[in-house]
C-alpha cells in the first residue's frame, strides 16, 4: 500500500523510465475509441457500447457540485497505452523496470505472504495476474477485464453495465467508452475465500489516463475480500484516473471491497463504485483515500431484496492544493434491510475535505434500519470540512439516525501528550489514529499497519 509526505516527498511518486510498446495519440473521439476496441480484438456488442458511452459523454455537461473539474483537459489526455507485449504469470515473466516498480511497492512480498492472488496494471494494461491453485480447483475466477471478456464472453455480456448504467454519469460514461484493464472476479456458490484478493494500479506516463473496470460477482452463499490499491509519480501535469466498479451480491453472499489509494497530488481521481445486495446479502466497502489533486468518490450499495445489509467504511484526508469530495450511498428498496456508513476526514495544511452522502427508503422499504456518522477533524485555521447529507425517506416506520461532529486538535491534548515525551509531530499522528480507529480495525493487520504508518508520513509538519 503506498505511502506519502505532503510536506516532504511522496514515496511512491518516482517516474519509472520504461518505454510503451504502443500508445494512442491524445485526444478522445470515435477513432480512438474503435481503435482501443479493435486492439483488443472486442465483440462487436462491446464497441457498439463503447461509441454509445462516448455519445452520452460528450452530451453531458460536467458536473457543477462537488470538487472543481473545469481544469480538465480532455483533449490533452493519453486514452490508451500499451506498456508491454503480453501478460505474466510468474513475475520474472514481467519486463524488469515494470517488476522492479511493482518490487518497490511490495507487492510481490505481499502475494507470497498473505494474498490469494493478485493482478497489477501498469498504465492501460493488466501486466500481472495470478489466482493460486486452491481457489482455482474450487471454480473461482480472477482475471483482468480483458481477458474476462475473452474467456468469459457470456458472464461478462450478462452482467457488464447492470449496476452502472452507461448513461448514469459523465465519467462513468467516459469510462465505458474507454476503459481497459481492471479486475474481474467470480465467486461459485457457496465458495469462501478467505484470503483476500488484491490489484494494485500503476499510473506512471504522462498526461496519462487510467480507465480500469472492475466486475464482481458473488454467488449465493459465497464469500470474498477484493483489495486495491494506487500509486501514480508526481508531475507538473494533471493526470486522469477514472473507474469504475460493480458488484453483483446474490442471496446470502458477503463482499468485502477495500481500497487504499493515494495518487500523486496532479490526479483527478473520479471514482463511479456501486453493488446490488439480494437477499441476505452484506456488502462492505471500506474506502481509504489520500493523496489526489481532486477526488469525487462515493461507494454505494443498493439494497434489492429483504434481508439484506450495507456497511460503508469512509476515510478521507486532504492536505495542501486536495478536495478529497468523498461519502457513500445506500438505497433502501427492500423491506427488512440495514445500512451502517461511518465516514472520518482529516483536513490539514489548507486542505478540503466534503462528505457527500445519500440515503434513500423507498415507500415498500418497511422495517428498515440505517445509521449515518460523520466526524470531520481539522488540524489548523486553514483547512476546511463541508458535510452534504441528504436522506429521502419515504417509508413511515423508518429507523434513520445521523450524527455529525467537526473537531480539532486540542491545545490540553497536544501538552498532555508532549508531557508523556511525545514530540508534536508524534502527538497529532497518535491522536489521528485513535480518530480513525474505527476504519483501521476492520482492515486485515497488515493494511492497518501500513495505514498508521502513512497516517505518520501524512503528519509530519502538519502542526506550527
Amino acid at each position: 500500500m503506498p505511502n506519502s509526505s505532503v510536506t516532504t516527498t511522496y514515496e511512491y511518486g518516482f517516474h519509472d523510465e520504461v518505454k510503451p510498446i504502443f500508445a494512442l495519440p491524445k485526444g478522445l473521439s470515435t477513432r480512438t475509441v474503435e481503435e482501443i476496441s479493435s486492439i483488443k480484438g472486442e465483440p462487436q456488442w462491446m464497441l457498439k457500447n463503447r461509441l454509445r458511452a462516448l455519445e452520452i459523454f460528450e452530451a453531458k455537461a460536467l458536473p457543477t457540485w462537488g470538487a472543481d473539474l473545469s481544469d480538465i483537459d480532455f483533449a490533452n489526455i493519453c486514452y490508451y497505452l500499451k506498456p508491454s507485449d503480453k501478460q505474466a504469470s510468474t513475475w520474472d515473466e514481467v519486463p524488469i523496470k515494470i517488476r522492479k516498480t511493482f518490487e518497490k511497492l511490495g507487492i510481490p512480498q505481499a502475494e507470497v505472504e498473505f494474498l490469494s492472488g493478485v493482478g497489477a496494471q501498469y498504465d492501460s494494461e493488466a501486466v500481472y495476474h495470478n489466482l493460486k491453485d486452491e481457489w482455482k480447483k474450487l471454480g473461482v475466477v480472477f482475471l483482468d477485464m480483458d481477458s474476462a471478456l475473452r474467456q468469459y464472453p457470456d458472464l461478462v455480456k450478462q452482467y457488464f453495465g447492470t449496476v452502472v448504467p452507461i448513461s448514469d454519469n459523465k465519467f462513468a460514461s467516459l469510462n465505458t467508452a474507454v476503459w481497459s484493464g481492471g479486475s474481474f472476479v467470480y465467486v461459485p456458490r457457496g465458495v469462501q475465500v478467505t484470503i483476500p484478493l488484491q490489484a494494485y494500479f500503476r499510473l506512471n506516463a504522462q498526461n496519462m489516463g487510467q480507465f480500469e473496470r472492475t466486475l464482481i460477482i458473488a454467488e449465493e452463499g459465497s464469500f470474498v475480500t477484493y483489495v486495491e490499491g494506487c500509486t501514480a509519480p508526481v508531475y507538473a501535469v494533471d493526470s486522469l484516473h477514472c473507474a469504475v466498479v460493480e458488484i453483483i451480491a446474490k442471496p446470502y453472499s458477503r463482499v468485502r471491497y477495500t481500497t487504499m489509494q493515494n495518487w500523486s497530488n496532479d490526479v483527478y481521481n473520479l471514482v463511479t463504485k456501486r453493488a446490488l445486495a439480494y437477499e441476505g446479502a452484506t456488502v462492505e466497502w471500506v474506502d481509504g483515500n489520500f493523496g489526489s489533486k481532486v477526488t469525487m468518490k462515493y461507494p454505494c450499495v443498493v439494497l434489492m431484496e429483504p434481508g439484506s445489509r450495507a456497511d460503508v467504511l469512509s476515510l478521507a484526508v486532504a492536505g495542501a492544493g486536495q478536495h478529497q469530495d468523498a461519502g457513500a450511498k445506500a438505497l433502501h428498496l427492500a423491506p427488512n434491510t440495514t445500512s451502517n456508513i461511518i465516514s472520518k476526514s482529516v483536513s490539514h495544511h489548507g486542505g478540503r475535505t466534503s462528505y457527500r452522502g445519500m440515503l434513500k427508503v423507498a415507500p415498500q422499504a418497511r422495517g428498515i434500519k440505517s445509521k449515518v456518522k460523520c466526524d470531520a477533524l481539522l488540524l489548523d485555521p486553514d483547512s476546511r470540512s463541508d458535510t452534504y447529507p441528504t436522506m429521502k425517506v419515504d417509508a413511515s416506520d423508518a429507523q434513520v439516525e445521523h450524527e455529525a461532529t467537526v473537531s480539532k486538535v486540542g491545545e490540553e491534548q497536544l501538552f498532555y501528550l508532549r508531557s508523556r515525551g511525545l514530540t508534536e509531530n508524534e502527538a497529532v499522528s497518535l491522536i489521528v489514529s485513535g480518530f480513525i480507529e474505527p476504519i483501521a480495525k476492520e482492515l486485515p493487520l497488515e493494511y492497518a499497519v501500513e495505514l498508521n504508518r502513512l497516517i505518520n508520513l501524512e503528519m509530519d509538519g502538519s502542526v506550527g
